[in-house]
């Protein structure tokens, strides 16, 4: 074997991403709670960054007074309130007023169980198997994983199981779907074994609007069934909801604001996101004066950090800006007329005019929001692909939808347009669409297939 040791000189192209390009990169693709986040954290590491709110005037404390005023007659014109219409003095008026604590799934069980005045070691019973309902108002444990879990009787836990079972909202604590929806059937006094049968065995069928293989089981007609069917459906199967279950509520805090004045939209970048971020002037001084080389060093270090994540959060919100602009220019009709005028456009189509790469438009647009006079919609809604009609002109995704949905919302129920038809009518109006389009697009707005919308 012949083994030649040589040395080769090649030339290549890398590209070595620094720290500062990352965090760069990482401030651009987070969301505006998640700035605030890291931003909070770098004052609380970094004492030469300096976060500075802007301090409300005696003005605008004044008006906020005379806000409150009002919404207080607002709320008592129309029975909301309880205080009187009379002198409101700084002290007197809150808005905390108005805000009361939600109440618990938990507490709302625990309440009906003291009404009930069980002996005292039912309640616990019961106390503790509240405790172990979950988010859904469902019972994920057994009695027998119970029993053992605290050392008690199967049968004195089947009883406060049976309690719970009887308290509003009607299906909690329940074990399973089938069990929640029969809780609720007793409930409503039904007596009618079929409907009870449908629920144990049929479920999935009903789901999937099978009624003739349901009425032949059950030997009933296939209207009959369907009519079973749509009382199932009436019923809860998250006993737990519109009860508060611990679950934090996240709010939507747009990155801008796009308003119509006259006729041009204009961007208004919402500053409240972010608290406005300086040096402190202290460290500024130890530069200066300090004749510790090491105390020095450490300040530059953290003060070079701190203007660069200043700096960032600028470059961060003039990339927003600079994409909103473009947004636009091409979304004009959208925002004057709605979802229907709302135009085919590619992250490609903005990065080429703002000549950036694509993927810095993507993270621009990641988990931000932006309010138009319509609402508050994510930047991304604005991003649709398009089809060409035979006209050669491009139809946004979204139109297409729509239009699926409206023959669907017309059509006879007990004779569901075919995917096929939907297709052929989409095709008449100049869409260029293939059947196997319609049931992707028919499936990503919700709607079942036709034989699942068939009604008898």
């Amino acid at each position: 074997m012949k083994m030649d040791f040589m040395l080769n000189l090649t030339q290549e192209q890398k590209l070595i991403m620094t720290q500062k390009m990352q965090l760069s990169i990482k401030l651009l693709q987070m969301s505006g709670i998640e700035l605030q986040e890291y931003i909070d954290k770098e004052l609380q590491e970094n004492p030469v960054l300096e976060a500075k709110n802007n301090e409300e005037n005696e003005e605008s404390t004044i008006q906020d007074r005379i806000d409150y005023k009002e919404l207080i007659k607002y709320f008592e014109f129309d029975n909301y309130g309880s205080q009187s219409l009379g002198n409101y003095d700084n002290d007197e008026v809150s808005p905390f007023t108005f805000i009361s604590n939600p109440t618990s799934l938990e507490e709302y069980l625990e309440q009906q169980i003291i009404e009930l005045n069980e002996n005292d070691y039912l309640e616990i019973l019961c106390k503790y198997i509240i405790e172990n309902i979950d988010a859904r108002g469902y019972l994920p444990m057994s009695i027998e994983e119970m029993a053992k879990e605290i050392s008690a009787d199967v049968k004195d836990l089947q009883k406060a199981l049976t309690i719970i079972q009887g308290l509003e909202p009607d299906g909690i604590g329940a074990r399973d779907l089938r069990e929640c929806l029969k809780i609720q059937l007793e409930k409503k006094e039904m007596k009618n074994e079929k409907i009870f049968k449908m629920v144990e065995n049929h479920l999935q069928n009903i789901a999937d609007n099978k009624y003739q293989v349901i009425a032949r089981d059950l030997k009933i007609t296939p209207k009959e069934a369907q009519g079973y069917g749509d009382m199932i459906k009436t019923l809860e199967p998250k006993p737990s909801r519109g009860f508060y279950t611990g679950e934090k509520v996240k709010y939507i805090s747009p990155d801008a604001y796009i308003k119509k004045i006259n006729d041009d939209y204009v961007i208004v970048m919402n500053e409240s996101i972010t608290p406005k971020l300086s040096i402190n002037n202290l460290y500024k001084e130890i530069i200066n004066n300090e004749n510790d080389k090491n105390a020095v060093d450490y300040v530059k270090n953290k003060m070079n950090g701190a203007m660069f994540l200043i700096k960032s959060v600028e470059q961060r919100k003039s990339t927003i800006y600079r994409v909103l602009e473009k947004i636009i220019e091409k979304q004009k009709d959208f925002l004057d007329n709605g979802m229907n005028y709302l135009k085919p456009m590619t992250l490609k189509e903005i990065a080429d005019e703002l000549e950036v790469h694509e993927s810095t438009v993507s993270r621009a647009i990641r988990d931000k929001y932006v309010y138009i006079p319509r609402g508050t919609i994510r930047i991304k809604d604005f991003f649709t692909q398009g089809v060409t009609n035979v006209l050669e002109e491009d139809v946004s995704v979204v139109n297409i939808k729509n239009e699926i949905k409206l023959l669907i919302d017309k059509e006879d129920k007990k004779k569901p347009l075919s995917d096929q038809v939907i297709c052929d009518e989409l095709n008449k109006k100049d869409m260029n669409i293939s059947r196997r389009t319609v049931a992707k697009y028919r499936e990503e707005i919700g709607i079942k297939s036709s034989s699942k919308r068939k009604r008898l």
